[in-house]
């Protein structure tokens, strides 16, 4: 047995064994989701209920359900911060349970340094290779960040985490402790998307030339525009999220990545999130090269990629183009992500173009989502001086370079025709069009 096997053994325990030097009052984080160690954090929160400790608080991105934290009676003793909120910890941001930081996606790594130390990190990794490291597989982020500022990293080793090449190493020296989990990781079965996806992936393919770099996420309109995008040709990926309709891209011969400027001939990416074809595509799989977020989402390293195309979602635009992605009013929904890393960075890309993609109503059609003002307390996820193109199902508004009258014209164009009169009469009140 070779010195870093001996050392594994050595360091080899259980998730309650690594829950256990845990002390009252540390500061703890992980990754989302698929880099979250469950055990470990249950097994935490197990010793929280029983009293033995107590003042914990936890940092995560999006999270996968179930977790300890997520307990009413956990609040003041486990407490969360969450840094994107999901499905499972929506409620607990709305109730105020948990506290949530307002951040760019790729200014996390730099927010960790100015909050200080991290007492404890805990991330799954993929087995052991012969020279001693770990990947991180399918989720690497903020992870490098919080590691240089993490005293005590713990490591639970998942054979079904894929191992994949980049920045995502983590030595067996940098280890304290290890503990093992095998079962697949987290599998996000996404719908067929919708009429209304389709005709808002056709608009945006259509505006796609042949050698554009790609980031969008996951979702129906993703799903449809990576099938419209079929019949291009040398289409790029250098993305926040690698999902199951890029792999599809690849497979059909329209991405080659060989038109991109920077990493050429791979495909970039930070997290990869989808079913278990996307998780069996990465592994072992040296195109695709998983980087932190510091990298990933720099809209100076964006930018260096010419025709650099960028989709993401919104939830309602007003007629400045003032975008709001995470809130339904002042109620906090999701979070920033990396919307304005993408907007930012395809706008100063030599041929780039960003679109904010959403459906043109919301609660069947009883709501449109183009307003003459963003609804009370809404965030401001896109700048009116950032945004270029807004796509609903009824069209594409080009803003950028335009003014307020034509954009409130351009933004009317293409709201719900249910909605048109009325939009068009909020703006003559506000002496916007005469």
């Amino acid at each position: 047995m070779g010195k870093f096997e001996n050392s594994y053994k050595e360091k080899l325990t259980t998730a309650e064994g690594i829950a256990s030097l845990v002390k009252t009052g540390d500061v703890c984080a992980s990754p989302m989701c698929m880099g979250e160690p469950l055990d470990i954090i249950n097994a935490i929160g197990d010793r929280v209920e029983k009293g033995e400790i107590t003042n914990i608080v936890q940092n995560c991105n999006f999270v996968a359900p179930g977790k300890c934290y997520e307990k009413p009676e956990m609040f003041g003793k486990f407490d969360y911060i969450s840094w994107f909120f999901s499905a499972s910890t929506r409620k607990g941001g709305q109730d105020g349970r948990f506290d949530y930081m307002q951040a760019n996606y790729n200014d996390f790594p730099r927010f960790f340094d100015m909050r200080g130390d991290i007492d404890r990190f805990f991330l799954v990794v993929s087995p052991m290779d012969e020279h001693g490291y770990f990947s991180m597989g399918a989720y690497v982020g903020e992870a490098m960040g919080i590691m240089r500022k993490a005293k005590h990293i713990y490591v639970e080793v998942n054979k079904f985490m894929p191992r994949t090449f980049g920045e995502n190493f983590i030595h067996i020296s940098e280890v304290e402790a290890i503990c093992e989990k095998d079962e697949p990781i987290y599998n996000l079965q996404v719908g067929a998307p919708t009429e209304k996806d389709y005709k808002i992936g056709n608009y945006i393919a259509d505006m796609v030339p042949d050698g554009a770099t790609l980031q969008f996420g996951i979702g129906g309109v993703s799903g449809a525009m990576g099938e419209a995008l079929k019949d291009k040709k040398d289409l790029g990926i250098h993305t926040e999220m690698f999902s199951d309709a890029m792999v599809d891209l690849i497979e059909m011969g329209a991405v080659t990545n060989e038109k991109k400027n920077i990493n050429r001939r791979q495909s970039v990416s930070t997290f990869c999130f989808g079913s278990k074809k996307v998780y069996d595509y990465i592994n072992n799989n040296p195109s695709l090269a998983m980087l932190p977020i510091e990298y990933v989402n720099d809209p100076y390293i964006i930018a260096k990629n010419d025709n650099f195309i960028s989709v993401n979602a919104g939830l309602e635009v007003d007629f400045l183009g003032q975008v709001c992605s995470e809130s339904i009013g002042d109620v906090p929904y999701s979070g920033s992500g990396g919307q304005f890393d993408y907007v930012k960075g395809a706008k100063m890309s030599k041929g780039g173009i960003s679109f904010i993609a959403m459906n043109s109503t919301a609660k069947n059609d009883t709501i449109s989502r183009i307003k003459p003002c963003l609804t009370y307390g809404a965030a401001v996820t896109t700048h009116k001086n950032e945004v270029n193109c807004i796509v609903t199902e009824y069209g594409v508004a080009q803003l950028m370079g335009k003014s307020v009258r034509e954009r409130t014209k351009a933004l009317i164009n293409i709201a719900h025709p249910k909605f048109r009169e009325e939009l068009l009469f909020e703006a003559k009140k506000r002496n916007i069009l005469i």
